[in-house]
């Protein structure tokens, strides 16, 4: 398990749906932005096992992240239900997270609903 980040307009981002992030908005933030890239796929893979696949049309990558490995760490930013979410996120993927969400005039919210 993990903790999530939500980059929502709505004041709690379980609330995202009522005051949304349009799939066709992050679609078009992700072509101005040349540090982003849309993937749409993810795949976990584990030592001698087959790699587990997650899809989703507004999943992206951050790929100017400095932990970024192409192996494994990865910085994705999912588009889910009005909102962009990123797992476990560090220190640099929030301060990239809270420029995606002035551009939306959005906020960065935690599951916890506290704001960043």
């Amino acid at each position: 398990m993990g903790y999530d980040l939500h980059i929502t307009r709505a004041s709690h981002w379980t609330e995202s749906e009522s005051a949304p992030i349009t799939l066709p908005e992050w679609m078009e933030y992700i072509k101005n932005d040349p540090e982003m890239r849309l993937e749409e796929v993810a795949v976990a893979r584990v030592k001698g096992k087959p790699g587990v696949e997650y899809r989703s049309k507004g999943l992206a990558v951050w790929t100017a992240y400095s932990g970024r490995d192409p192996r494994g760490d990865m910085a994705w930013f999912d588009y889910r239900r009005g909102r962009i979410v990123v797992k476990n996120p560090d220190e640099a993927i929030r301060a990239k997270m809270k420029k995606i969400a002035a551009a939306f005039g959005a906020n960065v919210v935690g599951d916890d609903g506290e704001r960043y």
